[in-house]
């Protein structure tokens, strides 16, 4: 089988004596920074349609799974088996209505079934489990809607949409020691505001970025870029705007 191959491998790898000089010495700490770049890659090998890199790049976060787990095999704690049962069991126990004897099955039994697991933790708080890790961005949208669930939450879209010019104005009237958390605020008030919108924040910022490098890397091009001022530059920009190739 293709994932034992894959974890015979690790382990060769891993062999303080005769494996990796590098694979031999990482950690889950040296390794989780390439886990989150690894799902990133496969995010943007869909927006490309690069089947080709796709299956590279899935490639490349199951052997991120792997790592984890022969390290933690090393260690004691689980082995690779251990997490492809648990995840096995979590389906097939939010999946009821497929798997049990449930008749209606949906979001909206999964959620109030991760709300049923969320319960039996130590940590009672409706926030309990949003990883800290996650992007920023995305993290305060999980917060958001966790709360919201408890019925802390904005009426109508009104409440965000006032949240937001009461940031602004409160960026505007702080001392430079206190700029930086008043900037988080807005931020956040902005994702409530996407909330309600029903837009998802992370996805619609990296949209925003990849139309700011395209258009950029266009007006960059332009004969005597370097040497323009900040009008000529803005002249460039607006006709990028309306290139019909960015549609």
């Amino acid at each position: 089988m293709g994932l034992d191959r894959l974890d015979n491998i690790m382990k060769r790898l891993r062999d303080r004596d005769t494996g990796c000089e590098w694979d031999s010495v990482q950690t889950f700490e040296t390794i989780a920074p390439y886990t989150i770049e690894e799902a990133y890659e496969v995010a943007d090998a869909i927006h490309r349609g690069d089947m080709d890199a796709l299956v590279d790049e899935l490639g490349d976060l199951q052997l991120q799974v792997v790592f984890h787990a022969r390290m933690a095999e090393e260690a004691g704690h689980f082995t690779l088996q251990d997490v492809l049962t648990r995840i096995s069991d979590k389906l097939e126990r939010r999946h009821p209505h497929i798997f049990g004897a449930a008749d209606e099955g949906g979001h909206h039994l999964w959620e109030v079934i991760k709300a049923e697991e969320r319960a039996k933790l130590d940590d009672k708080s409706a926030l309990a489990g949003v990883a800290q890790a996650l992007p920023a961005l995305e993290r305060a949208m999980k917060l958001q809607k966790r709360a919201a669930r408890t019925g802390f939450d904005w009426p109508d879209i009104e409440g965000p949409k006032a949240k937001i010019r009461e940031e602004l104005d409160e960026i505007a009237a702080a001392a430079p020691e206190e700029l930086e958390e008043e900037v988080g605020d807005l931020l956040f008030a902005v994702v409530n505001f996407a909330r309600f919108l029903k837009i998802e924040p992370e996805e619609a910022l990296r949209k925003a970025n990849r139309k700011f490098e395209a258009r950029f890397r266009t007006i960059e091009q332009a004969p005597g870029f370097a040497d323009m001022n900040l009008d000529q530059m803005e002249e460039l920009w607006v006709a990028a705007k309306k290139d019909p190739a960015e549609a």
